[in-house]
């Protein structure tokens, strides 16, 4: 297929389009930077720039390049702008889906969240997203107006990623989770998390690419307690245990089950605890956090 990429040069674009290229499809890389053109093209793609908030631009370069998919991997959440990030997730998941119609495409895969509300048990595709949640209120409008959206498509799949680690996320060496345990910022609670390697995520945007439409929950087989985790990265970068507190109505884990059953889909990393310690086994000290 030809494949047009949102988010080309992001933390799992840059995983993803070198596993495209092996897979044996042509990418269209999208970046709003024409800087960015040269790493593009190292990783095996046809760069495209163009601003995802430029509609006109946007169309045109749909037309233009006549791709046969969609990924969008499109976010702002370096900085934890999620004013931007809803931003993005909504007017310029708007933007990539008329882009898309106009140009003949059926396929749209794209990244959302799994932030469901609070329950019993792991939580399924089938239960409902946490529309009051305080804590992540400032998410949840964008992964509700990019799924509705991209749900217009007629083969619309939807990801929803657990909370990301690996090279490049917030819990690698050097990234801002770490920062926080070792300076003492960081407060854990009881909490559940369900974790995704950015290579799992990558892959499964990969294969969904002959996938029917439908929302898929793509996270690893260990959800575990905040606590727990934050515990074991704070002893990683050689900090003591966080603080706790409790939350009333704490999130839970999240259920891979439909995608392993429907798609046959599983994850190359099904621990973060193993993949956790061999990240930071083979990090330089110049990688780790600074004291």
């Amino acid at each position: 297929m030809r494949v047009f990429v949102a988010g080309a040069t992001g933390v799992i674009g840059r995983e993803l389009v070198p596993r495209l290229v092996t897979a044996g499809h042509e990418v269209i890389g999208m970046s709003n930077d024409e800087s960015r053109n040269g790493l593009l093209r190292s990783l095996g793609a046809n760069p495209v720039v163009v601003d995802v908030f430029d509609r006109t631009a946007l169309i045109a370069a749909f037309q233009r390049e006549k791709p046969n998919a969609v990924i969008d991997e499109l976010t702002s959440l370096g900085k934890a702008n999620y004013a931007a990030n809803n931003r993005m997730r909504d007017e310029g998941t708007r933007n990539l889906v008329d882009a898309a119609k106009a140009a003949g495409v059926e396929r749209f895969i794209a990244q959302s969240y799994c932030l469901y509300a609070p329950g019993s048990g792991l939580a399924t595709e089938n239960d409902p997203l946490d529309l009051s949640s305080g804590a992540f209120q400032r998410s949840i409008e964008g992964i509700v107006a990019l799924e509705r959206i991209v749900n217009e498509m007629p083969t619309g799949i939807i990801l929803r990623y657990g909370s990301m680690y690996g090279p490049g996320t917030w819990y690698a060496p050097g990234g801002s989770i770490a920062g926080q345990l070792l300076h003492g910022d960081f407060v854990a609670s009881n909490d559940v998390t369900s974790f995704v390697h950015v290579e799992d995520a990558a892959q499964a945007a990969v294969l969904a690419l002959h996938w029917p439409k439908g929302t898929f929950n793509i996270v690893d087989d260990e959800p575990v307690p905040e606590t727990v985790w934050a515990s074991v990265l704070a002893s990683l970068v050689g900090a003591p245990p966080p603080p706790t507190k409790t939350s009333a109505t704490p999130r839970r884990g999240v259920s891979n089950a439909k995608a392993r059953r429907d798609v046959g889909w599983h994850p190359i990393h099904p621990s973060w605890r193993v993949e956790l310690k061999n990240e930071y086994a083979i990090a330089s000290p110049a990688q780790q956090p600074s004291g």
